[in-house]
């Protein structure tokens, strides 16, 4: 039985908006914060207890920099980031558009904010990509995010060996899998949200 997520149940004080360069410093530290909590045992412990945040930093500045191709957007509560997610638009060939990052708070889970923040990626690939198609990796040890990816319509397809972030094969820890979550068509998740997009 595939579980299902009921209606979005977050704060109404969060602001959704399409990331800008002086975000790439709060996006960084969220995402810094998610691999440190969730990605140990695949990643290197010496490069998570490092600094990652300076590693992460580097990648969201040059990004958000030269956004074209992609779209992030942002959930904000008051001064706070909650979450935000990435798409790469038209990158994965018959996959469709990768959503390469989705990270949210860790107070904030369950709240509704990552089914949101989903339905908003999938709205970026139906207004601005050439297909409906969009997919993603999730580690296969991060049991909790697959269950979750299930519910809002994703279907496992594919196994694969996780690249070392950066290309520096000493950041990760032996050689840990991932899963591709394939949506072959965004639009069902997309009409989950009755908001304008970003």
């Amino acid at each position: 039985m595939v579980a299902t997520v009921g209606p979005m149940r977050h704060s109404t004080s969060l602001v959704w908006r399409t990331a800008a360069p002086d975000d790439a410093e709060a996006v960084a530290r969220l995402h810094a914060d998610s691999w440190r909590r969730l990605y140990r045992g695949a990643y290197a412990d010496a490069f998570l207890d490092g600094d990652v945040v300076a590693d992460r930093l580097a990648v969201w500045s040059a990004r958000l920099a030269a956004p074209a191709g992609s779209v992030t957007v942002l959930a904000e509560d008051g001064p706070d980031l909650a979450g935000f997610v990435h798409v790469v638009l038209d990158e994965g060939g018959r996959w469709g558009s990768l959503v390469d990052n989705l990270h949210v708070t860790a107070s904030r889970h369950r709240g509704g904010i990552g089914a949101e923040l989903m339905a908003r990626a999938a709205q970026a690939v139906l207004a601005q990509a050439a297909t409906p198609t969009m997919y993603l990796w999730v580690l296969a040890q991060n049991t909790a995010a697959q269950g979750f990816y299930r519910a809002v319509g994703g279907v496992p397809v594919e196994r694969g060996l996780v690249a070392p972030p950066g290309g520096v094969p000493q950041r990760l820890h032996g050689a840990p899998a991932k899963l591709r979550f394939s949506w072959p068509d965004a639009a069902p998740l997309a009409a989950r949200l009755d908001a304008p997009p970003c």
